[in-house]
């Protein structure tokens, strides 16, 4: 909610064209302070990958009618085999092609191309799946550094009809080297299929009641 409300104020200045709001976790992954934190930083531009996913997503829609991410989200869902968790307003999902070993999509699944257009009950779907998530990494590769990142649509842009808002957290496994900066393909050692296995097994299972509430000799608080 802190972040959406950031949002909704700082897009009233008309010199800013794009919001980013991201976590750095770990020294892996660039943080410059013990403590944890996110940060966000708003843009007289529209950043260049930014502007590419816009444009992916709105060429998808002219040819299919359709968006791509709910597309996604419908694919996943049915096929399962890169579905990791899902709730009432959420897909968790390991993307078909990810640039990094673990690299998680978090998607809504009502369509909406804002992040700060969403309401309090998706919120409240989002932060306990994101928790989920975050805690599943450390289960399965021991307290990984990370960077999570909120994609959104540009400011004062009509993409309604074809933009879809997500999560992304890539796990700090590998490097990115001179073959990644040169080409700007991303060399992936784990197939998602394989990430997505590991960290449905990782659900943490429900915990077991102690023997005073099993002999009912205590109240739940």
């Amino acid at each position: 909610m802190a972040y959406r409300d950031r949002i909704l104020d700082l897009r009233k200045d008309r010199r800013f064209k794009y919001i980013l709001i991201f976590k750095n976790h770990g020294e892996a992954a660039g943080a410059s302070l013990e403590h944890t934190h996110s940060q966000l930083i708003a843009l007289p531009v529209v950043p260049k990958r930014v502007r590419e996913e816009v444009d992916g997503a709105r060429a998808h829609y002219n040819f299919k009618e359709r968006c791509i991410f709910c597309d996604i989200i419908r694919q996943e869902t049915e096929k399962s085999a890169r579905l990791i968790a899902e709730n009432q307003a959420f897909a968790v999902l390991a993307p078909f092609a990810p640039r990094f070993p673990f690299e998680i999509w978090i998607i809504p699944k009502m369509h909406q191309c804002a992040f700060e257009e969403s309401q309090k009950p998706e919120f409240e779907q989002l932060a306990p799946i994101l928790k989920d998530m975050l805690s599943r990494l450390d289960r399965v590769l021991e307290w990984p550094a990370y960077n999570y990142i909120i994609h959104t649509a540009p400011i004062g842009e009509s993409t309604e009809d074809y933009y879809h808002w997500h999560l992304e957290i890539m796990p700090k496994l590998t490097k990115v080297a001179g073959f990644e900066w040169g080409t700007g393909f991303y060399i992936n050692p784990t197939p998602p299929e394989e990430s997505a296995k590991f960290l449905r097994e990782a659900a943490q299972p429900p915990a077991a009641p102690t023997d005073a509430l099993q002999k009912g000799g205590l109240e739940p608080a």
